[in-house]
C-alpha cells in the first residue's frame, strides 16, 4: 500500500512551504547603516524614524515630548519599551509611553506598565506597551492596528513647576512577535498607512530641504495581507483529507478478485 508513502511526501511538502512563510514573515532586522539613532523628534512630523530590533536613544528635558516611528506590518504584535534615566534630584515624576497609527489614532496596549511613577530616590523607570495584532484589513470605523507606520510618544505627566526642564535620558526598543495565520482575516489594504507628505524648511534663508516623513519600511518589504500560513495549513489539510479518502477506498474494497459464478449456479 502506498498511502504511507504519500502520507510521507505530504508531510515533507508541509515542512518546505512552512520554511519560506516563517522567513518571509520575519521581523525587519536592525538598521546597518549608521548605527541606532541617537535623538528623537518633538512632534508627529519630525519623530525619529527608527527598525525594530534596534535601541535608539535620545537626550532631553522633562516636560518634552519625545517622538519616534517604526514600521509594523501584518501579522506582527509590537512591544515597545522605554527607559528613561532621571536626574539625581528629583521629586515623584509620573512618565507615559503612548503609540500611535499611521492615522495617528492612539492605539490600546494589550498589556505592559504603560505609565509608571517614579518615586523620588528612582534613577530610572521603564516603561512598556505591548500593542494588538497587526491586522490586514478592517472596517473604516474600527480601530484596529493596520500595517504601515506607527509614532511612540514619551512624556512625564503631571509634572510639579521645579521639575520643568530636568535633563533626562531616554533609550526606546521595537520589537514584534510574528503571529502568523491565526491571526489572518479575509481582505487587505490598498497601501500600508504610511504618511507620505513632503515637509521643506528653510535654511540661511535660501537653503531648503525636505524630509519625507516615514521613509523606512521592512526590509522584506509591505506583506499587503496576501500570504499567510493559513494557506500552508488549508494545502496540506485538502491533501491529507483526499490521501484519507484514498486509503480508505483501498482498505475497504479488498485485495483478492471476486470469484466468477458458473452459469446456471
Amino acid at each position: 500500500m502506498r498511502v504511507p508513502k504519500l502520507l510521507g511526501a505530504a508531510l515533507l511538502a508541509l515542512g518546505l512551504a512552512a520554511g519560506p512563510a516563517a522567513a518571509d514573515s520575519a521581523s525587519p532586522s536592525p538598521s546597518d547603516d549608521g548605527g541606532a539613532p541617537t535623538e528623537a523628534g518633538t512632534s508627529f512630523r519630525t519623530a525619529t524614524e527608527i527598525d525594530q530590533g534596534e535601541t535608539a536613544t535620545a537626550n532631553g528635558s522633562t516636560g518634552d515630548y519625545l517622538y519616534w516611528s517604526f514600521p509594523a506590518d501584518t501579522g506582527q504584535r509590537p512591544t515597545v519599551r522605554a527607559t528613561v534615566k532621571l536626574p539625581e534630584t528629583h521629586a515623584a515624576q509620573t512618565w507615559q509611553v503612548d503609540v500611535y497609527d499611521g492615522l495617528r489614532r492612539r492605539q490600546s496596549c494589550q498589556y505592559g506598565a504603560q505609565t509608571r511613577t517614579a518615586a523620588a530616590d528612582a534613577s530610572t523607570v521603564e516603561l512598556a506597551c505591548v500593542l494588538r495584532t497587526v491586522r490586514a484589513w478592517s472596517e473604516p470605523w474600527a480601530n484596529d492596528p493596520l500595517p504601515g507606520t506607527y509614532y511612540v510618544r514619551l512624556t512625564a505627566v503631571g509634572l510639579g513647576t521645579g521639575d520643568l526642564g530636568l535633563p533626562v535620558s531616554a533609550e526606546l526598543q521595537v520589537d514584534s512577535k510574528d503571529i502568523g495565520g491565526s491571526a489572518a482575516v479575509d481582505g487587505s489594504l490598498g497601501e500600508p498607512l504610511v504618511p507620505g507628505i513632503a515637509v521643506t524648511s528653510a535654511r540661511d534663508d535660501d537653503e531648503s530641504a525636505g524630509a519625507v516623513l516615514s521613509a523606512i519600511d521592512p526590509d522584506d518589504g509591505w506583506a499587503s495581507g496576501w500570504w499567510s500560513d493559513r494557506w500552508v495549513w488549508t494545502a496540506v489539510g485538502g491533501a491529507l483529507a483526499a490521501l484519507a479518502g484514498v486509503g480508505g477506498y483501498r482498505l475497504t474494497r479488498g485485495s483478492g478478485r471476486p470469484s466468477r459464478v458458473p452459469p446456471g449456479a
